[in-house]
């Protein structure tokens, strides 16, 4: 068993085309003994966003404070703080931070192989 505390992982920003006022932290991972999944948290700065992709695996996504818009095939859906979402393997997805306070939530997806 593994117990850590988030403030003593390394918090990494993306800087990348398509992606604004972004950080990642990678909470449990291979690194760790992880098998089968990765536990991220993602912080995005008011007015920030995500990648607007898909991929072919499910992600489980626990939004632990802010609010935010979900960009989807579906439309653009409002979530907030407590909310869970999940993206559906195949599924176009984007997250942007529309208010004024930071948006963070963990994201579960498989390991790489």
């Amino acid at each position: 068993m593994i117990i850590k505390k988030t403030r003593n992982v390394e918090e990494e920003a993306i800087k990348v085309d398509g992606v604004k006022g972004i950080t990642r932290q990678k909470l449990i991972a291979p690194p760790d003994g992880a098998p089968t999944f990765t536990m991220r948290k993602f912080t995005v700065e008011p007015g920030g966003y995500t990648y607007h992709h898909t991929h072919e695996y499910e992600h489980e996504i626990y939004v632990l404070n802010g609010k935010g818009l979900a960009k989807s095939e579906e439309g653009d859906i409002t979530f907030e703080q407590d909310d869970v979402i999940l993206v559906a393997p195949g599924e176009t997805h984007q997250f942007i931070n529309n208010s004024d306070e930071k948006l963070s939530f963990l994201c579960i997806i498989p390991n790489e192989e």
